[in-house]
């Protein structure tokens, strides 16, 4: 069995699993041909909760940017220093851990006598000969790896030859700074919940996870700058726009991906508004935009949440 090159780097594999979605379910080209421009505001992607005894920040990340999206705004540098304890989707550690590489090893990998070409129907069948013929790749070189896993991959491939890379995202940077500053870090799900979340989807939904992705790697190109263009704004409804639109087709994906998480969250969020701690929660931008977004779950239970 051919093994494809980007496989065999496990790091960069496991930990663009909590991406979840970010890059992959953006907008299609009809929808980005539409789409008005960019707000140029003085905002950022990150909101303050208005509470009586501590500061409460929600910072929507981009889990994968380039080097020269470097410094963050000032807005964004401020609440960090505030903050006494940063909370991240998951245990960034814990995902680098050799158990992990093996759990997703072994989620990604079809049992013997299984192959990918016996799980894709016949649109995405077409459009992965088609991507892979552009790379100069055979088909058989996927054949043993489930549909989520060569989406991931072939995603990869694409967004490090365009020049992002997971070293650069804003939950690393944040992650490493923490660290080096000896503040304070905890989590929202575990390693494990996120690789099952993604590696045990029915076999429908994984068709479909790899059918939009090879269409938006399509044009990727256009999406990708406008997409960090619009984090850097602020602009909350493009963002939204970007990262939600195309999951009309796949409500149980959205539900499952992103609602149904948010709806979990609330309650950490609110067990921290209880303590006397400045708190920093560093989650996907996709989590904190649009209708039950967690910023809009907590204006709904009277919480005072403001774009800053």
């Amino acid at each position: 069995m051919l093994t494809p090159p980007c496989f065999k780097n496990r790091l960069n594999k496991i930990l663009l699993v909590f991406s979840l979605l970010i890059f992959f379910f953006t907008s299609q080209l009809d929808l980005y041909a539409k789409s008005p421009a960019v707000q140029q505001t003085t905002k950022s992607c990150l909101w303050r909760v208005a509470t009586p005894s501590n500061k409460i920040f929600l910072l929507g990340s981009l889990h994968l940017l380039k080097a020269d999206d470097y410094p963050l705004s000032a807005s964004i540098s401020k609440a960090y220093a505030e903050s006494q304890l940063l909370v991240f989707e998951t245990d960034l550690k814990a995902l680098m851990m050799p158990e992990m590489q093996i759990k997703y090893q072994q989620l990604s990998i079809y049992p013997q006598g299984e192959d990918l070409l016996q799980n894709l129907d016949s649109p995405t069948k077409r459009l992965l000969e088609k991507r892979l013929s552009a790379l100069g790749l055979p088909l058989e070189i996927y054949s043993r790896y489930k549909p989520w896993a060569v989406a991931q991959d072939l995603a990869m491939k694409e967004l490090q030859r365009m020049g992002f890379n997971l070293i650069y995202g804003v939950d690393f940077h944040f992650f490493n700074k923490a660290t080096a500053d000896g503040k304070e870090t905890d989590f929202l799900e575990s390693p494990e919940f996120q690789i099952d979340l993604i590696g045990n989807m029915v076999a429908r939904d994984q068709n479909d996870f790899l059918n939009q992705t090879l269409k938006e790697l399509e044009v990727v190109n256009e999406l990708a700058g406008d997409l960090v263009e619009s984090w850097k704004h602020g602009d909350a409804d493009k963002l939204h726009e970007l990262l939600h639109k195309s999951f009309k087709d796949y409500p149980d994906l959205h539900d499952r991906l992103l609602i149904q998480r948010n709806k979990r969250w609330i309650k950490k969020i609110e067990g921290a508004i209880r303590k006397n701690k400045n708190v920093l929660f560093v989650v996907g931008a996709g989590h904190l935009v649009g209708p039950d977004s967690v910023v809009d779950l907590l204006k709904k239970r009277g919480y005072k949440v403001k774009q800053q």
